[in-house]
This record gives C-alpha cells, sequence and structure tokens, in this order.
C-alpha cells in the first residue's frame, strides 16, 4: 500500500475523540490537552508514514497520545530511595517529617484556620504567635520569630540591626553554603559593611576590641557547622564574645546554622550546641534552621532579646519573608514532639534514622544481597559491608555514623560500568540514589526503612549491562 492510501487510513480527529479510550482520557486530562496530544501524534505519524511506516488503528494512536499525556503529567518532584549515606541530603530534600507534622499540615491545607485571627477577642492576630511561646519554652528565650530559611533569618537580622552600619565577624567563620551562597554576600544585600577580624585559622579577644567603634552596629558569630579548622587555631568563645559586646553595648548575633534543641549525646551522636547554650552563653539573637536537625519543614528561627525581636518584625522585609499556614502547623507539631525528649528517637524520623541500631542495619544488608545479586544478573560482585553515614547539612562534618550497605563492584573492571549502574537506577519506577567510591557503588542502608519497597521496586528489574539502553550516558 502506498504512503498516500495509508496517510488516507489514520482516523479523523473527530472519530478519534469518539472512541472510548479518548473519552476516558478527556476525563482525565480535559479535552484542549487530549486534541492537543492527539494532533501531535497525528502530525508524527504522517511523517513517519511518509516514510514508509503503516498506519496504526485508533485505539493505537490514542494509547501513544495518553502515554504521552502521562509523562507529561508526572511530577518531577519524585519520591527515591536515599542510600547515598547522607541523612540530611539537601539535594533530596532534607529532614523527613514526622507523621504529626504531616497531618498538622494536611489540615491546614484542608480547612480554614486561625492563621491571623484572634480567637479569644475576635481581632487580628499575629501568625508568630502560634510558635512563640513553645520555642520560648523549649529554649528560655525571651521572644521568638520564624522566617522561611535561615539564610533568610541571618538577612533579616542583619538588615534590621545594622543597615548601613558595620558588622563584625572573624575571618575565619566567613562561611559558604550550599548552591555557592558566601555570608559576605549576604551581609552585604542585608546593607551593612563586613568588618573582618582575625587570621583564617586565629582570631582573638583583643581583635574585636580593636574593630568596635562608633558605627558598629553589631558583632556576628557564625558556627561552622560545615567545616573545621584544625591545627594552630585559635577563636573566641560564645561566652567571651558576649562579654565584649556586652561592654561595648552593641547585640551579639550567634547564628547556629543547623541548631539542635536537645544534646545530641544523649542519643550517642557528638555534641552540637544548642539553641538554649547558646543563648545563656549571653548572645542578643540566635538564629537556626527549622529543616536539618531539628527535623522539621524548611524554616529559619529568630530567637533572644524581646527588644530586638520587636525590632525586628517591624522590619518590612519580614512580610516577605513569612511561613504559610501549611509550614506553621507543621512546625507545631514538630515543636511538640521536643517536649518529650525521651521518645523523640522514636517519633521524629531524622532522630530515628541516625539512631537506627548497626545491627538492624547489619542485617537489613544480608537480607539484600540475593536481592541485588538477582537483579545485576552477575555482572557485579554484591558484598555487605560496613560504612559511615554522614549526618549533613553542614551538621556536625567530621561526625560520621557507623552504618552498614552494599558495594556494586563490577566484575570486568569498567569506569563506565558504575556510572551506567548508578544512570539505571536513577531511572527504576522509585529511583535509588547511592555513592560511588574506591571502584564500588556503595549503597548506605541507614535511610532505608522501607524494605518491601526496596524489593518490589527491582522486581523484574535487569539492572547487568545487557538490560541497559544504548542511550545510557557514559
Amino acid at each position: 500500500m502506498d504512503s498516500n492510501a495509508n496517510l488516507r487510513r489514520i482516523p479523523s480527529m473527530d472519530a478519534l475523540l469518539k472512541l472510548a479510550s479518548a473519552s476516558n482520557a478527556i476525563e482525565r486530562f480535559g479535552r484542549p490537552a487530549v486534541t492537543k496530544a492527539l494532533r501531535t501524534i497525528v502530525a508524527d505519524l504522517r511523517n513517519a508514514i511518509r516514510e514508509g511506516r503503516n498506519a496504526p488503528t485508533g485505539e493505537n494512536i490514542v494509547a501513544a497520545a495518553l502515554a504521552r499525556l502521562d509523562a507529561d503529567d508526572q511530577s518531577t518532584l519524585r519520591p527515591l530511595f536515599n542510600l547515598t549515606g547522607t541523612v540530611l541530603h539537601t539535594n533530596l530534600g532534607r529532614a523527613l517529617l514526622a507523621p504529626a507534622a504531616i497531618e498538622a499540615a494536611m489540615v491546614a491545607m484542608r480547612e480554614a484556620v486561625s492563621l491571623e485571627f484572634d480567637l479569644d477577642s475576635g481581632n487580628r492576630g499575629e501568625r508568630d504567635d502560634h510558635l512563640r511561646f513553645l520555642l520560648c519554652k523549649l529554649t528560655g528565650a525571651e521572644d521568638a520569630t520564624i522566617v522561611n530559611n535561615n539564610a533568610a533569618a541571618v538577612l533579616l537580622v542583619l538588615n534590621s540591626l545594622a543597615l548601613g552600619r558595620e558588622a563584625i565577624v572573624s575571618r575565619g567563620e566567613l562561611i559558604e553554603i550550599g548552591g555557592a551562597f558566601r555570608m559576605p554576600d549576604i551581609m552585604a544585600r542585608a546593607g551593612v559593611r563586613l568588618i573582618e577580624v582575625g587570621t583564617t585559622n586565629r582570631t582573638h579577644a583583643s581583635d574585636y576590641d580593636k574593630a568596635i567603634g562608633p558605627e558598629t552596629g553589631l558583632i556576628l558569630k557564625v558556627h561552622t557547622s560545615n567545616y573545621r579548622i584544625e591545627g594552630f587555631t585559635k577563636d573566641v568563645g560564645a561566652r567571651e564574645l558576649a562579654a565584649i559586646a556586652g561592654r561595648k553595648g552593641v547585640p551579639l548575633v550567634n547564628d547556629l546554622g543547623s541548631g539542635t534543641l536537645i544534646d545530641l549525646t544523649r542519643f550517642g551522636l557528638a555534641h552540637e550546641p544548642t539553641v538554649r547554650e547558646a543563648l545563656n552563653e549571653g548572645a542578643d539573637i540566635v538564629t537556626f534552621s527549622g529543616d536539618k536537625l531539628l527535623g522539621g519543614p524548611q524554616a529559619g528561627f529568630i530567637l533572644g532579646r524581646k527588644s530586638l525581636i520587636e525590632k525586628i518584625n517591624t522590619n518590612p522585609m519580614k512580610r516577605a519573608l513569612r511561613v504559610d499556614k501549611i509550614r506553621l502547623a507543621a512546625l507545631m507539631a514538630t515543636l511538640q514532639l521536643y517536649r518529650d525528649p525521651d521518645r523523640l528517637s522514636e517519633r521524629l524520623p531524622t532522630m530515628r534514622l541516625l539512631t537506627r541500631s548497626q545491627r538492624e542495619i547489619d542485617a537489613q544488608a544480608q537480607r539484600l544481597v540475593p536481592v541485588i545479586e538477582q537483579a545485576l544478573n552477575g555482572a557485579f560482585n554484591v558484598s555487605a559491608v560496613a560504612c559511615e553515614s554522614q549526618i549533613g547539612s553542614g551538621a556536625l562534618p567530621l561526625a560520621t555514623v557507623p552504618s552498614a550497605g552494599l558495594a556494586l563492584t563490577p566484575i570486568e573492571s569498567s569506569g563506565r560500568a558504575l556510572a551506567t549502574l548508578a544512570s539505571a537506577l536513577r531511572q527504576l519506577p522509585m529511583p535509588v540514589i547511592g555513592r560511588i567510591e574506591r571502584g564500588s557503588l556503595v549503597l548506605d542502608l541507614r535511610c532505608l526503612e522501607d524494605e518491601t519497597g526496596f524489593v518490589t521496586n527491582l522486581v523484574g528489574v535487569d539492572l547487568s549491562p545487557k538490560g541497559w539502553s544504548d542511550d545510557e550516558p557514559s
């Protein structure tokens, strides 16, 4: 049959839209979207038929259009298995929310809530009030306010307390956080003039004393949570720095970065300065994150002296940086878990993952070896290995947590094999993300709680080279 005859066999658009399968697609995606998809498929078919392809049936055309609509409808924000060994992975969304926080957020999404409405007086309320009392009770702060992340918290504090003036920082604390955001850049955007004191590895109390003058707006202490300088070092502790700031009459702002409300040593982890400790050491303002060690949604907390918090809250920028009702609800539910710290490792996913027993993870690794071996079809050696997990997101950068995982090592040495296997794992229905190190792809199991789902994800999958498509990246 010639191409013109084949072209005439393509059903009309009206005929295609009357098919039952098209009606079902219209119910899901709407008539305009289905019509557009069908026209795209038909246009592609016309070109293919001119090159010798036979015309498919109307049902096949609708099926192709539906497949395209399904692909376009799939969210790019995909759930995945985080087997990187980094519990609070910035690129993978950081903290998993507690069930109580998820439920609170869902209620806030479904219902009208008293976000800025005082039910006692019937007058307009303040959204920060929902968290203020709880934050102050948990930390001992005089007052508190909330913005959308810790970078915003630092920006708002600097702009509110030192606009057009100087902010003094140790050169060893001028950190860069993820995405190449640097503290000096944040300070410049906040409208303050950076005054560096000391050197990269050594800063003395006298350096601050000499730098403080009539133009000083504040002293900023930055917790170097994402790196450590070791060796010939010297810094000025927060308590000593608070005394200097107090004598000079300037506020001390302590940016804790990740921040935690409890002493992590109770969970067998390394000590990280708590918010209460920072306040007790004399900081006038303390800032920290909500979605790191705290284990909640993304947020930035600003706690400290009531007079300074009031000044911060009158800054017009505060409205631009505020959080919505959904995050407020999730934050409140998360903070409420801290009223019972003895059960925190059971109820807060971040702490549960960080405190999973070595024995439990070892046993899981042994169970999964044959599952992975079957999927790899003999192309890789699979072995259970000891490994070290990281907390992540700038928290305790030198501290690791003993863990266990699976090392997938090519039978035949090939630089392409590991990268291609990693790509194949990312293409699974629920992507699997590991890390490549020392000639193996390592799947750290510390964060793998849904073992059944992980196994189901691999059923019928061939991850061996013969199962890779030709267009996999090298």
